[in-house]
């Protein structure tokens, strides 16, 4: 079973949004209601952070049906190719929610948290489409990613060994759940568990603090969460005091400057806990709980989950000296079906079996990963070198005069790529040559940027991600 806790832990709380709640007997019968209700073909979930989300979703498993979660920012040219797309039957709700068009136009099921309590639908097969996450469309139009509960139950599994998860844990989190790390690790991590999730509905350091004041035990986050963490931690005790009780605190969705790291330690003695996925794979690597942490990484595959770095010419290479720079490849029960009516895209994505992510890293010889970045943005070949651009961006927000950098190549007539570094600096901006020298001084000369342009803010997506794409041309 995907939650044996449904029918094992009837009185224990399972989710919390602010004042309401359901234990797992309330989320049995609120959902087993719904599940009974559901058509057997495809289910678009208007993906709110609501509880009525996660019953949506939660129904639709144990009903066997595939959901669409959308987002609800999503513009009207996506989300019309995203229904096209995934011809869902209905659309589940909250009530009382104004749905765009191209929702508004199916047929509708509001997600009440009443239902009659009765026997739960028989488990689906573990190879059936569990959910149909949708990317973000940066080199096209969205393709959905057909995730199999296999993939779900697996990932889940393993993370429960890296991170000694299980029943006692209260998980705090204000992530959004039309994603991975926030619906399937936020989410569906702590009911597989058995434990509980209270999400914030939004982020602030004030939620964080009294949820794990009163005893949440772990927090999910991303960079842009903790790095507002990390500016107030030095000076707000409450938050320090509150960091430094938790048994887990983990980022991910994209790389954590290790400025910020060394803050949120210095001001809590607690290690933030790094990890690795994408959409299609879920969870490839993560730094273990009982493991050494190195600020930076994203640690070791997980549990089932085989890794390789391959060179340009698809060589698989070999030995581990953390500064050689290959494509990640994986491949393991974690990986997704395939893309949704795209048999040619979901061909071009593997290597004999091997899933080719287009993110790039070194390995350490202690199998750590760590991630320099996108193969399509973050890879820099400038005069015969090839850099990865997170190693710049966190020694540049080393320096005070930083406050957010993105750091880019651009063709460059004598060198192939010049670096350049998109700068939002804190307050007065400083000289281009002195952050230049700044990187040339604790990295290498060939490293520094050759330009540095400023901005008032970088293009960021809706879990934080910084859209390199979306930077002035």
């Amino acid at each position: 079973m995907l939650f044996p806790a449904l029918t094992g832990s009837p009185d224990k709380e399972a989710l919390r949004f602010g004042d309401q709640s359901l234990t797992y007997a309330e989320l049995a019968t609120v959902a087993g209601t719904l599940a009974r209700a559901l058509p057997r073909g495809r289910v678009a979930v208007w993906a709110t952070s609501t509880l009525h989300t996660t019953v949506a979703v939660v129904a639709a498993l144990l009903a066997g049906v595939p959901a669409v979660p959308v987002n609800p920012k999503v513009g009207e040219r996506e989300l019309q190719h995203i229904v096209s797309d995934s011809a869902p039957e209905l659309v589940l709700a909250e009530p009382g929610v104004t749905l765009p068009d191209a929702l508004a136009a199916l047929p509708r099921l509001d997600v009440v948290l009443t239902g009659t309590p009765g026997e739960l639908p028989p488990e689906a097969d573990t190879e059936t489409p569990a959910l149909i996450v949708y990317t973000s469309g940066t080199t096209g139009p969205p393709k959905g990613v057909v995730l199999p509960r296999r993939a779900i139950a697996t990932t889940l599994d393993a993370l429960e060994d890296a991170w000694q998860w299980t029943a006692d844990d209260i998980l705090v989190h204000a992530l959004p759940l039309f994603h991975v790390h926030g619906l399937i690790l936020g989410m569906l991590g702590p009911l597989r568990r058995g434990g509980t999730v209270h999400h914030l509905g939004r982020f602030s350091t004030e939620g964080v603090t009294n949820a794990l004041a009163a005893g949440a035990t772990m927090m999910f986050g991303v960079p842009t969460m903790y790095h507002r963490i990390a500016a107030e931690v030095g000076t707000d005790e409450a938050l320090a005091k509150a960091l430094s009780g938790a048994r887990l605190l983990v980022s991910g969705s994209a790389a954590l400057p290790v400025h910020d790291h060394q803050l949120i330690t210095a001001a809590t003695g607690q290690q933030v806990v790094e990890r690795y996925g994408m959409t299609e794979t879920l969870m490839n690597t993560s730094v273990r709980a009982d493991g050494e942490r190195k600020a930076g990484s994203v640690g070791v595959p997980l549990g089932g989950v085989d890794v390789r770095l391959v060179d340009e010419a698809g060589a698989t290479i070999a030995g581990s000296d953390g500064e050689t720079i290959g494509e990640i490849q994986v491949r393991g029960p974690n990986l997704f079906t395939g893309y949704l009516n795209r048999p040619d895209a979901t061909a071009a994505a593997f290597d004999d079996g091997w899933f080719r992510t287009g993110d790039m890293a070194t390995r350490d010889a202690d199998g750590y990963v760590r991630i320099v970045g996108r193969k399509a943005t973050d890879l820099i070949k400038s005069g015969g070198y090839k850099i990865g651009a997170g190693e710049i961006e966190n020694i540049l927000l080393e320096h005070p005069g930083v406050a957010e950098v993105a750091v880019t190549g651009e063709p460059d007539a004598d060198l192939g790529e010049r670096i350049v570094a998109w700068v939002v600096a804190a307050g007065e901006p400083p000289a281009a040559e002195e952050l230049a020298d700044h990187v040339a001084r604790l990295l290498a000369p060939h490293k520094r940027p050759r330009v540095v342009r400023f901005l008032d803010a970088l293009p960021r997506n809706d879990m934080g991600k910084v859209l390199k794409r979306a930077l002035p041309s």
